[in-house]
């Protein structure tokens, strides 16, 4: 059997996974945020290994580990967990959805102008390297003791098995990676006072970084098994549904929406605000384009009509045959892709007398699905297109929504499920991949299981494209008001 550790946000989740790729068991710990000042978000590394602790000591009571054969981890990416000569942690990890450095973007920007050419990327307050220039700059007595900069799951490694490593897709969301060339850029960390001494050392996401420890190993009740440098949450996630193969894509609507694209060489599309990144396995990269209010939006206009759930919110929305002018832009969070705009906002237009609850939350329901169409439509941009799209998260399991999404973007859907587990799946996988070197990868990474199938409908694809097409315009417009 092979472990999962996915160290989310919210909390962490391990899943076993036997060699039949099925799940044996799971456990799951939640994990507090702190939010000290406006645009913070920060979490204590501590509660990190409580939670994950707590979790491997649920799973080992419930059920036999000793067949146990490899752990692999994922969890949250750009996060910065600052340690000293001792391995001490000196402050508390600055997070993904953490704002405070934009201004460091910038002068990142200024200080490496190739940084774009290098990294796939455009600089983000997100990322991990401008948080660093913000604690060099604002927090010196904190910059100065540093001695080592782990991702968030590394530094669960390291106390696994005291071994400092990273893999190349978690890697590359810190903007210190030469993504094309899979190795550190000593011009993007130099920027940032900081050298190659004080990164963990690289992996490929299906190799072996170290060994549990053996009083771990005790603790836990398994045996001193290999730690699989495993990846980031969203390539580990793709290979958790089977996405391993230049071509193959995924659009996923969770609380966010990201449109996920494999691969076989580097492509970038930073100027849309298109992420690329390293994929979870080696000579694999992928695209990603992400809309920050997806699910969460539709469930906001849950709240604001008084729908008691969203399944009976998208059931009056397909009755409804009125049409609407309505266009709503789901930007309550600002926006990343295509705008990377973190001032726009959610807006109602074109609302006329015979507007009501079920033609507003229409409106919401395509808003997203026109966000999502734009997200598509630039990462195509860099020439790579998806042989097939598979559709997974909570806001797919709507059939009206997921026939909407075929109709707006004229694309082909296929609706997949089991992968709700997240990428703790993945992370299993990955860790059995490692293990069996000489098994080829496509039998070790399966798709899900397919449901059903979406093809659009050409008719209203065009119709919609009227409506898409104002939907832009009204942004533009109004943009920087």
């Amino acid at each position: 059997m092979y472990i999962g550790i996915d160290l989310g946000t919210s909390g962490v989740k391990v899943v076993l996974l036997n060699e039949e790729q099925q799940i044996v068991a799971s456990a799951s710990q939640s994990l507090p945020i702190s939010r000290p000042q406006p645009r913070w978000s920060e979490q204590d590394p501590q509660d990190w290994w409580n939670a994950v602790d707590t979790a491997m000591l649920a799973l080992s009571q419930r059920t036999d580990l000793s067949a146990v054969k490899a752990i692999g981890l994922t969890g949250q990416m750009h996060g910065a967990t600052l340690l000293d000569k001792a391995d001490n942690v000196i402050s508390p990890a600055i997070l993904w959805n953490d704002g405070r450095s934009d201004v460091e973007c910038a002068e990142l920007e200024q200080l490496v102008p190739t940084s774009r050419q290098i990294t796939g990327n455009v600089m983000m307050s997100g990322f991990t390297a401008p948080k660093l220039k913000w604690v060099a700059k604002n927090q010196p007595a904190i910059f100065s003791q540093v001695a080592k900069v782990l991702l968030p799951k590394d530094y669960l490694r390291l106390a696994m098995t005291g071994e400092y490593g990273s893999d190349m897709s978690d890697a590359s969301g810190t903007m210190w990676l030469d993504v094309g060339k899979r190795d550190w850029n000593k011009d993007l960390l130099n920027a940032c006072g900081l050298d190659l001494d004080k990164m963990p050392t690289l992996f490929e996401g299906n190799q072996i970084t170290g060994y549990l420890r053996l009083e771990l190993a005790s603790h836990w009740k398994l045996n001193t098994v290999p730690v699989v440098a495993g990846g980031g949450d969203n390539a580990v996630g793709a290979i958790g549904i089977g996405l391993h193969q230049a071509g193959q894509a995924m659009l996923s609507l969770g609380t966010s929406g990201v449109y996920f694209v494999v691969t076989d060489q580097f492509h970038a599309n930073p100027e849309k605000a298109v992420h690329s990144f390293c994929h979870a396995l080696p000579n694999r990269w992928h695209l990603m384009s992400v809309i920050l209010s997806a699910a969460s939006a539709v469930d906001w206009a849950k709240n604001m009509t008084g729908m008691p759930d969203v399944a009976t919110l998208f059931q009056q929305v397909e009755k409804n045959t009125a049409y609407s002018e309505a266009i709503f832009l789901p930007y309550l969070s600002g926006e990343r892709t295509p705008h990377n705009d973190p001032y726009a906002k959610g807006i109602f237009w074109g609302l006329g007398h015979n507007d009501n609850a079920i033609t507003l939350t229409q409106a919401v329901v395509e808003g997203v699905s026109f966000a999502m169409a734009d997200g598509i439509d630039v990462l195509h941009e860099t020439g790579v297109k998806a042989d097939n799209i598979a559709l997974i998260g909570g806001g797919a399991k709507s059939a009206y929504w997921r026939q909407l999404l075929a109709d707006i973007t004229g694309k082909t859907f296929e609706y997949r499920t089991g992968g709700d587990i997240g990428p703790a799946l993945g992370a299993a996988k990955l860790a059995q991949i490692a293990l069996n070197p000489s098994v080829d990868i496509v039998t070790l990474s399966q798709h899900l299981n397919l449901e059903s199938v979406y093809e659009p409908n050409l008719v209203k694809t065009a119709i919609y494209a009227e409506k898409r097409a104002k939907y832009r315009e009204i942004y533009a417009r109004l943009k920087g008001l």
